[in-house]
């Protein structure tokens, strides 16, 4: 009987009540049953806001596949049917059908790669891009292939896809524009990858506003 008490005091402790008849019979007074917490998935701080659809952009919006059309060029996504899409004055609002993970983990997701598209085909993404090292150049090859010099013992000849614009600045500065987001990421990803900046005189291609951590040589 001592040992049931004392491990009935323990869950008490721990917010682990006995039922009643066991407390009775313990000869102590009922616990009262701790309530299951209840959680509210509140809605993304991204996702709630919606898609502002800028001056000269038109757009489709039907059974979740958006088609916008701009200045710049045309892109289209479908999304999933975790997503509510709603038409405004002049904007695209983005819901959760459901409380599921899925919708929760996508609704901030799916609401910026909208805004994305929405902004390149208006004014278009760009992505710099810098070349440190003596003797390391760019150059045009025509208008679908850039030429880099970047210290091997060829040149390194890069062709440019369909829908991205390409221009060197200078011999050593890259300008990498596009309405796609992801393909300007992409190629820009790709020249940086001809030559990483190397960690002890940070030569290579690096993106513009990239801090490069130089190491400590080997002291003699």
């Amino acid at each position: 009987m001592a040992a049931y008490m004392v491990s009935s005091s323990l869950s008490a402790r721990q917010g682990y009540a006995p039922s009643a008849r066991l407390a009775a019979r313990a000869g102590a007074s009922p616990v009262a049953v701790r309530a299951p917490l209840a959680v509210v998935a509140k809605q993304s701080r991204i996702g709630k806001q919606p898609v502002p659809v800028p001056k000269g952009v038109t757009y489709t919006l039907k059974d979740n596949h958006l088609s916008v059309k701009g200045p710049k060029g045309e892109l289209q996504m479908q999304f999933p049917e975790t997503m509510v899409l709603t038409e405004g004055d002049n904007e695209i609002a983005f819901a959760r059908a459901d409380d599921s993970r899925r919708a929760r983990e996508g609704h901030g997701l799916y609401r910026t790669l909208a805004n994305n598209m929405m902004v390149g085909v208006s004014t278009g993404f760009e992505k710099k891009l810098k070349l440190v090292g003596v003797g390391y150049k760019a150059a045009m090859e025509g208008s679908k292939a850039i030429n880099l010099s970047l210290g091997y013992a060829h040149q390194v000849i890069v062709e440019i896809p369909e829908g991205l614009q390409v221009k060197c600045d200078s011999n050593t500065e890259i300008t990498v524009s596009g309405y796609d987001k992801v393909e300007v990421g992409n190629f820009a990803a790709i020249l940086r990858s001809k030559r990483k900046p190397e960690p002890y005189k940070g030569k290579g291609v690096r993106y513009a506003d990239e801090v490069v951590i130089i190491k400590e040589g080997k002291r003699k």
